[in-house]
């Protein structure tokens, strides 16, 4: 008889056909996202339990059905649009390097200083600026490096 050693067997959750999750110690929790495989199990069920006297309505269920591909799409545009906000925080991030910005400090206070590198690592891009690395929208301001180092007199007037 051969034994298996479960201790170093990584533990996954399964699916229901309910759209819950169970773990093999039977806890189960609730699925948190409603998903085109939830929709059809539903309307699986729905059909398996009607009354054979009074069927579905189609028109009812094209309703239904229309309702799917409309979610299918909503969730794809949800999906281009987030690429789409993660694509203009690093284009934007980009053109923060060699600009002088401005930031809240560890302590608090206002600080500044030259982007000199940007990080694309996490989530939201993270601006270096010598040792100190902030987040992007932790930044408070943007002005020219150029302006930020020369500084600027007052033109007489005549």
């Amino acid at each position: 008889m051969t034994t298996i050693d479960t201790s170093q067997t990584p533990v996954m959750p399964t699916t229901t056909q309910a759209g819950m999750y169970t773990t093999p110690t039977g806890v189960r929790s609730p699925k948190q996202d409603m998903d085109g495989e939830m929709f059809l199990n539903l309307l699986v069920t729905q059909l398996k339990n009607q009354d054979p006297s009074s069927p579905m309505d189609t028109t009812e269920m094209m309703a239904q059905t229309s309702q799917l591909a409309s979610m299918e799409q909503l969730t794809k545009l949800t999906t281009i649009s987030q690429e789409n906000f993660a694509l203009q925080m690093r284009v934007a991030s980009a053109a923060l390097v060699g600009q002088t910005v401005t930031y809240t400090g560890e302590d608090g206070k206002p600080a500044s200083g030259v982007v000199d590198s940007i990080s694309y690592a996490g989530e939201v891009p993270v601006v270096k600026i010598g040792d100190t690395e902030i987040s992007l929208d932790a930044v408070a301001g943007i002005s020219s490096s150029t302006a930020a180092q020369t500084p600027t007199t007052p033109t007489p007037q005549a």
